[in-house]
């Protein structure tokens, strides 16, 4: 029987609102640009051109912070994978109104997109703010799961970075305990101001300022790969 931990399916809705005519401009004339390649392997060289580093989101929502990441490192390719179109099309307006050059997107499972990379070729990873899946019964369903983790942790560098942000305490606990039984992830924490305050690299986003607001406490995990 496969371990439930494993399973990978996309759950809920593709698409929320409507288009409206400009963002579905978006959709036809951009993101086939900068869509992945539909099959085989997938390498800095295929994607960019050249040997740059490589980052990857996992879900990246809107694309605020994949866009400012980009932004701050022309030099390195993006990697930013999203089963929503609308949070695709963000992602579009933000590279188009950036002109960011380094960016590529898939809208779909972001884990299909790992398998495809050569192992220990991502300087970084990101997780940011995933479905927490609350209930005791979707627990399989989240991503901080040692299927995906171990997949993840195959394709990044020595010394790379894994990063989860979450203002959900029922994933935040779940991800401290599954992070604690590996042994292939170094924790970036000594005192707990370190998880509790936002590093100055790590771009703040609508999402996170809407949890503050509402009264929710962020955390901020850094992990590097041993």
């Amino acid at each position: 029987m496969n371990d439930p931990t494993t399973i990978r399916r996309l759950y809920g809705r593709r698409q929320g609102h409507a288009l409206r005519a400009g963002q579905a401009a978006l959709v036809e004339d951009l993101l086939p640009r900068l869509s992945l390649p539909e099959e085989g392997p997938l390498d800095a060289a295929r994607l960019f051109g050249d040997d740059r580093p490589l980052q990857l989101e996992i879900g990246f929502g809107a694309g605020e912070h994949l866009a400012a990441q980009a932004a701050a490192a022309p030099g390195t390719g993006f990697i930013g994978c999203e089963p929503f179109l609308n949070g695709v099309v963000g992602a579009l307006g933000h590279v188009r109104d950036r002109a960011l050059t380094n960016v590529r997107l898939h809208m779909g499972d972001a884990l299909e997109v790992v398998e495809r990379l050569p192992d220990a070729s991502l300087e970084r990873v990101y997780l940011l703010h995933p479905d927490p899946w609350p209930k005791a019964r979707h627990a399989k369903r989240r991503m901080m799961n040692h299927g995906p983790l171990d997949l993840i942790a195959r394709k990044l560098k020595p010394g790379g970075e894994f990063r989860l942000g979450t203002d959900d305490p029922t994933y935040c606990r779940w991800s401290m305990m599954v992070m604690d039984a590996r042994r292939d992830f170094a924790w970036q924490a000594a005192t707990p101001a370190d998880f509790l305050t936002r590093p100055d690299d790590w771009p703040e986003t609508r999402y996170e300022r809407k949890a503050r607001r509402q009264g929710h406490e962020v955390w901020y995990f850094r992990y590097l790969r041993r």
